[in-house]
C-alpha cells in the first residue's frame, strides 16, 4: 500500500467490491481498490503493537472464537471486559430503555463488575439553552429536557470508568458520545425507534416491506 502523500480526494468503495481479496493472502487488488494507492499498512502494524491497543485487540479475537455463534452480545460484552482486566464500566444509555440498562447493569454487577451508569438526560440541560429551534421539538413551550451525550461521557469519565458501553443513544448523540469518552467503548444496542433497536430490519427486507426507502 502507498501513503496518500498529495493528500488527494481519495474513494474507498469496499462495500461494492465483490472480490474482497483483502481476505486472503492474495495482494493482487482490483486496479480501482484504493489500497493500490495509498501506504499506511507499516504505521498501523505499529499501532496495532502499542501496548494499549494490543490488549484490546488480542481480547477481542479471543472473545470472537471462544464465544462464536454461542455468545449473545451482552455476554461478549461482559466477557471481553473482564479478560481485559477492565473492572469498571460504564453504561451511556437512553431514559427510553432505562429498564434495559437497569437489567443489564444488574447482569455485569452479577459477572463481578462495577457499573457506573449515566443517562441521556443527567444535567437536565433545556433544549432552548442548546439552541434547539422550537419546530425541533416535541414541546413549542417550556422546559424540554435535551440529551446530554458530552454530559454523559464527562460524568463516567468523573467515575473512572475503564471500559464503556452504549445502549441506545440517538443517531448523533452517540457520535459526541464516543468523541468525548475518555475510555474505550463499544455498543450494546443501537437505537431504533421504529424497528424496535434493529436497524438491520430496513436493510434485510430492502427488497419488500422497506423497498420504498430505496426508491426515494
Amino acid at each position: 500500500m502507498k501513503r496518500n502523500k498529495n493528500k488527494k480526494s481519495l474513494h474507498s468503495i469496499c462495500a461494492k467490491c465483490d472480490n474482497k481479496v483483502c481476505n486472503s493472502e492474495s495482494v493482487n487488488y482490483p486496479e480501482w481498490c484504493l489500497q493500490n494507492k495509498v501506504d499506511w499498512l507499516p504505521q498501523l502494524l505499529e499501532e496495532y503493537n502499542k501496548k494499549e491497543n494490543k490488549v484490546l485487540y488480542k481480547t477481542a479475537a479471543h472473545i470472537e472464537t471462544t464465544g462464536y455463534k454461542e455468545w449473545p452480545r451482552l455476554k461478549e460484552i461482559a466477557e471481553y471486559a473482564l479478560s481485559a482486566g477492565f473492572k469498571n464500566i460504564g453504561i451511556a444509555f437512553c431514559i427510553g430503555l432505562s429498564n434495559e440498562a437497569k437489567i443489564a447493569t444488574r447482569y455485569f454487577e452479577k459477572k463481578g463488575l462495577k457499573v457506573n451508569s449515566a443517562v441521556c438526560c443527567c444535567g437536565s440541560i433545556d433544549k432552548a439553552k442548546l439552541d434547539i429551534p422550537p419546530e425541533d421539538r416535541f414541546s413549542f413551550k417550556g422546559f424540554e429536557a435535551g440529551c446530554n451525550p458530552i454530559g454523559q461521557a464527562k460524568l463516567l469519565a468523573e467515575c473512572g470508568t475503564e471500559f464503556n458501553v452504549v445502549l441506545g443513544l440517538c443517531v448523533g448523540h452517540d457520535s459526541l458520545f464516543f468523541k468525548y469518552s475518555k475510555a474505550p467503548t463499544t455498543v450494546l444496542a443501537v437505537k431504533d425507534r421504529v424497528l424496535g433497536h434493529n436497524p438491520l430490519a430496513a436493510v434485510y427486507n430492502s427488497e419488500s416491506y422497506y423497498s420504498h426507502l430505496y426508491e426515494e
